[in-house]
């Protein structure tokens, strides 16, 4: 692959410890009903129950908060470490970016969340100034909701 000048930017990470196990801090990922209570970008409005991804190849439907759908394509997974996805308009294929959680447990109470959203093979220029749009601060408030969630409040104070 080449890489562009401004690979760098195109890939943005945030990371947090979270006061709770891996396996529970997944199911709030994994299960995409969840999703939008602590999405931080504020761009998830609902899901289908009965989604829970459980491998690589599984996709699941999502309605963003503009009334869009979005069928998220898991391209990556390791039950309770690792997920990832890429999202596509019904019917087509993914434009090419990806957002990715890993799940790191530092003890048995703790996990170390990373957060990302690559956007370096992203092809459509239509949503090019949305994936500037997306940076550290949104994810880190996606990673502050979560911890909320799964350390038992689901409230993050503003």
């Amino acid at each position: 692959m080449t890489t562009r000048p401004d690979d760098a930017v195109r890939v943005v990470t945030a990371q947090r410890q979270v006061a709770a196990g891996a396996d529970q801090i997944f199911e709030l990922i994994a299960d995409p009903a969840r999703q939008p209570a602590w999405d931080g970008n504020d761009n998830l409005a609902e899901a289908p129950s009965g989604q829970r991804v459980r491998a690589a190849g599984d996709v699941f439907v999502m309605t963003l908060t503009n009334g869009k759908q979005r069928e998220n394509h898991v391209v990556e997974f390791d039950e309770g470490r690792l997920i990832a996805w890429q999202p596509a308009e019904p019917g087509k294929e993914p434009p090419g970016h990806l957002w990715r959680w890993e799940l790191e447990p530092v003890d048995t109470a703790h996990t170390l969340v990373t957060h990302t959203y690559d956007w370096t093979r992203l092809t459509d220029e239509s949503r090019l100034p949305r994936a500037r749009a997306t940076t550290t601060q949104s994810l880190e408030a996606s990673l502050e909701r979560l911890a909320a969630h799964a350390e038992g409040s689901g409230t993050v104070a503003q």
